[in-house]
């Protein structure tokens, strides 16, 4: 697999005008050792029929840094050799034929500091069009906390956003406004209003209710805050609403969070499609105005579902962690979107952990040291009901958003009664939990024991308790275990 990887040390020869391989510019280094300051990334290609899997990680190094198809002079002008990102390592995928797995190393400087927009457009702007390969995937990066430490990070967090709330010691429970779309704001308020006085400690927008003909934004979020003070009031909790500020510029999107802001919410939610330097603004406008910002992963899955070609989602949650989000769509593996569970308890860590530690069984290649980044507040939502919290709490511990929508609005009781079911199933296996039951096998006994008092949670088992999404994952771990040698 060598390939004539060997880098022309004759200036001469190397500068000639002329074609040469990738590896041949200086884009493959076997030997090279990873400075604690280099940013760090896996990708997954499958090199074209007669390619070189040398060449083809070399040519991925070079069209994500400094590399053209040909030689040019003016490499000359720069520091060229520490400016060239390095593969230096490929291996074959296990039981994935034709695939292989490359590392590159990227010199600090080649990125502007506080920008996730940069940091896409060099790493994955032009590679994955690239002739010689059949596919690309971003499977992991790390990054340097000299780079980690030019970001601002989450603006509120695990730890304040629990404060805000006051609510410690479980997860908190949250809920879609079902349907979706169609609404009028007053009925959408009453949706609202129902689902947080019933036990919820949050309801949402979904991705794609904006401000459309049936529902002006500003009609939407006068109806919504008045349904969540309505609910504090009632309750005594504190109660919140994940207004969407999407819009089509970001004039608008200011225009909508100040709005948000005036009537007292707590947060505001944007979709991740509209790209990474909005996300950043909206993120220092909520950390401006102490707010919350909820992240829905809108659009993901066209580049982070198959394994062959595309950006893992682990890469996104690193992204969004260092861009600035709070909360964070991250899957729930036992409902109806994708989601391995090795692989999303991975995305939970990469959210939640001080220093992420290789775990290559959850698909995390690198250490990653986040340097005091703030925490983010993963979000389980997607086909999840209360028939499944004892696997939800197995599976996320208790700094998670549990987010039934259908599981709540779908109630035969209605949705004040989905919402209780929901409460009370929580705090049921919550008990259990810290009393030493073991929730993962008897939780089913235990939520129909709680059901034989709780008539909304006894309706919400016999409705959908035997409901689950039981396919095969697309995105699922690599790693294979090897026998040790003694």
């Amino acid at each position: 697999m060598d390939g004539n990887a060997a880098q022309i040390m004759d200036t001469k020869k190397r500068y000639t005008a002329g074609v040469l391989k990738y590896a041949q510019m200086g884009y493959w280094a076997a030997d090279y050792v990873p400075k604690e300051t280099d940013v760090l990334a896996v990708f997954r290609i499958t090199p074209q029929d007669g390619v070189d899997p040398i060449e083809a990680a070399a040519a991925v190094a070079g069209e994500s840094s400094t590399a053209t198809w040909t030689v040019v002079w003016t490499d000359r002008l720069t520091a060229c050799d520490m400016y060239r990102a390095k593969a230096y390592r490929v291996d074959p995928v296990p039981n994935n034929p034709g695939q292989y797995f490359c590392w590159i190393a990227y010199d600090l400087s080649l990125f502007e500091e506080g920008s996730i927009a940069n940091v896409t457009a060099s790493i994955i702007g032009n590679v994955f069009s690239f002739k010689p390969l059949k596919a690309a995937r971003l499977e992991d990066m790390k990054f340097p906390v000299a780079y980690i430490k030019t970001f601002p990070g989450p603006p509120t967090g695990i730890i304040v956003e629990r404060e805000r709330l006051d609510k410690f010691g479980r997860p908190l429970l949250g809920a879609t406004t079902k349907p979706k779309l169609g609404l009028s704001g007053r009925n959408y308020g009453r949706v609202v209003y129902e689902g947080l006085k019933g036990g919820l400690d949050f309801m949402k927008d979904d991705e794609n209710i904006n401000s459309q003909p049936f529902m002006h934004w500003r009609d939407r979020y006068l109806f919504v805050m008045e349904a969540v003070q309505r609910a504090t009031a009632a309750t005594g909790e504190v109660k919140g609403h994940y207004l969407n500020v999407t819009a089509g510029t970001m004039e608008e999107m200011y225009r909508r969070a100040e709005f948000a802001k005036q009537l007292g919410s707590v947060v505001i939610m944007v979709d991740l499609v509209v790209g990474w330097t909005a996300i950043q603004s909206m993120s220092f406008w909520c950390r401006q105005n102490d707010m919350m910002l909820h992240m829905h992963r809108a659009g993901h899955g066209t580049y982070t579902r198959q394994k062959n070609h595309g950006v893992s989602f682990r890469v996104i949650a690193k992204w969004l962690r260092m861009a600035g989000v709070d909360h964070l769509h991250t899957g729930t593996a036992v409902g109806k979107l994708e989601g391995d569970p090795m692989m999303v308890q991975g995305y939970y860590n990469v959210c939640r952990d001080s220093h992420t530690v290789q775990d290559l069984p959850r698909g995390i290649f690198f250490d990653q040291d986040w340097g005091s980044l703030r925490k983010v507040m993963p979000v389980a939502s997607g086909g999840i009901h209360a028939g499944q919290m004892h696997q939800l709490l197995d599976l996320f511990g208790d700094d998670v958003v549990l987010q039934f929508g259908g599981g709540t609005i779908g109630h035969p009781q209605g949705i004040q009664a989905g919402a209780l079911a929901n409460r009370v199933a929580l705090e049921t296996m919550v008990l259990a939990r810290n009393e030493g039951r073991d929730i993962k096998n008897e939780g089913p006994e235990i939520l129909r024991d709680a059901a034989k008092w709780c008539s909304p949670l006894k309706a919400a088992l016999d409705t959908w308790g035997e409901i689950s999404f039981n396919y095969t994952s697309t995105d699922t771990s690599d790693f294979t275990p090897t026998a040790s040698v003694s």
